[in-house]
């Protein structure tokens, strides 16, 4: 089915598990395609393919996306009528119906944005700990889990860009920068947890990208699609909502989903259960039940979940080396006053919140960060009620 024409020049198409853009007038295209990445100019369409459910699906062509990236190709195409040879591949366990397209002008420049995308298993931050190594032999695994496979987990975000005027090929390449920037954007704006560290995800393990601009003879090349020009914000822009747009369908993350106290916890070690333990295990036996049948209330109200997020920010600051270790104590123990503060609704007790919970900080840390953040909110919890 076709979904729109775009700048005289494009039209994008859906059908089945495939979503693809079959260029009207020729095209530069630059990607992160196993079977004929880097730059072209022959090419035809762009496309992307679900080659697997996100969880729990294995068959031939999913390991075959990576492992035989021309014969995936080559049998995707054969599939939809597309010419192997002239099309660009870009893989997903994404859902191709869920897929976000974004556009936006300035005067004669338009560029059009589509993404696909999932973040709940494979979020990761650049630098964290990889779990594998690809050598000569394949991947293999670096991980300390036993038997834990070192390919890639299932969660990809991918993008497909279109440019309406021509760029020098210096300019293309930018525009993979300009949109990963914003992709990186979308995340921050979302506080999406990585899956392998304690910090905030920039992309997922095996995003993919293809970017396309428009060969026009006789127009002069633009030279820049940095942040600095508007061909860079419109890539921004659409990029980002796109990116958003597709999470929100995919994985049900909107702004309003992640303001949650519990979200922003997980990524230092506490899913909704040893956090209710921790904080339960500080309350008598009535308000722990009290607490965890109400705790969805709490999860998501937002002065509470803005001063733990703020106690998360703050454990970054640390971690990142912007604050001394020794100042720990004093700035975490003010903050949590906050937080207690925040769910009791007895602001007035802010400095009898800090003396209380300022003698009970460990070292600078996750399990000091734990300790008290689960310490004030039990403490505010049980003096709302008292």
């Amino acid at each position: 089915m076709l979904l729109g024409k775009f700048y005289d020049g494009l039209e994008l198409y859906r059908e089945d598990k495939i979503l693809y853009g079959k260029f009207l007038i020729p095209h530069r295209v630059i990607s992160t395609c196993r079977a004929s990445g880097g730059m072209e100019d022959g090419l035809e369409y762009l496309y992307n393919h679900q080659c697997c459910e996100p969880a729990g699906h294995v068959h031939g062509l999913n390991p075959k996306a990576m492992r035989d990236p021309d014969g995936y190709r080559r049998d995707i195409c054969e599939r939809h009528g597309l010419p192997p040879e002239a099309c660009a591949t870009l893989s997903t366990a994404a859902n191709m119906n869920l897929a976000c397209v974004e556009e936006a002008s300035f005067r004669d420049v338009t560029v059009v944005a589509v993404a696909t995308g999932g973040v709940e298993t494979n979020a990761g931050r650049a630098g964290d700990p990889a779990p594998g190594y690809e050598g000569p032999d394949g991947y293999e695994s670096l991980s300390p889990h036993s038997g834990e496979s070192a390919e890639p987990r299932p969660g990809t975000i991918n993008t497909l860009l279109f440019i309406s005027k021509p760029l020098t090929p210096g300019a293309l390449v930018r525009t993979l920068m300009t949109a990963t920037e914003a992709k990186c954007a979308a995340l921050q704006e979302l506080a999406v947890n990585s899956r392998y560290s304690d910090g905030l995800a920039t992309g997922t393990g095996t995003d993919q990208i293809a970017a396309a601009c428009a060969l026009i003879e006789g127009y002069r090349p633009l030279t820049n699609a940095g942040k600095h020009v508007k061909l860079g914000e419109l890539i921004g822009r659409t990029v980002k909502a796109a990116i958003k747009g597709t999470l929100s369908r995919q994985n049900g993350m909107t702004a309003a989903s992640q303001c949650s106290v519990r979200i922003h916890l997980e990524r230092f070690g506490l899913d909704a259960e040893s956090l209710a333990q921790r904080v339960t295990s500080r309350l008598d036996a009535t308000l722990a039940e009290l607490w965890r049948s109400n705790f969805m209330g709490l999860d998501h109200d937002p002065h509470t979940v803005a001063a733990v997020a703020a106690l998360a920010h703050l454990m970054d600051k640390f971690s990142w080396g912007f604050f001394p270790p020794l100042s720990f104590r004093e700035i975490m123990a003010a903050q949590a006053a906050q937080l207690a503060a925040a769910v009791s609704g007895k602001f007035e007790r802010l400095d009898a919140y800090r003396r209380i919970l300022a003698p009970s900080i460990g070292e600078c840390g996750n399990p000091a960060f734990l300790d008290l953040t689960t310490h004030a909110l039990a403490l505010g919890f049980r003096d709302k009620w008292n």
